[in-house]
């Protein structure tokens, strides 16, 4: 099959999706890391003197993380031509 030079999505499309992975996977991180109290106070589940983790969040937060990176990969491929 031959192939041409043209790209399924332009370059920032894939880039911002990238970013945008790379961002969810350090908040899901700190979720899975840092108790309610200890979260910056303007993630969602922030709770002043609170010990519970919200497991729930950074579960969330990490499966879109692996579905922006799915979609970037899917993104930088190239168009075949028949």
């Amino acid at each position: 099959m031959a192939r041409n030079g043209r790209r399924l999505a332009p370059v920032w499309v894939t880039l911002l999706l990238v970013i945008i992975g790379v961002v969810l996977a350090v908040i899901a991180v700190v979720y899975f890391s840092r108790t309610a109290g200890h979260l910056p106070s303007f993630f969602p589940g922030h709770q002043s003197g609170s010990t519970h983790h919200h497991t729930k969040h950074g579960i969330a937060a990490a499966v879109v993380a692996l579905i922006a990176f799915v979609l970037a990969w899917m993104s930088s491929g190239r168009r075949r031509t028949a």
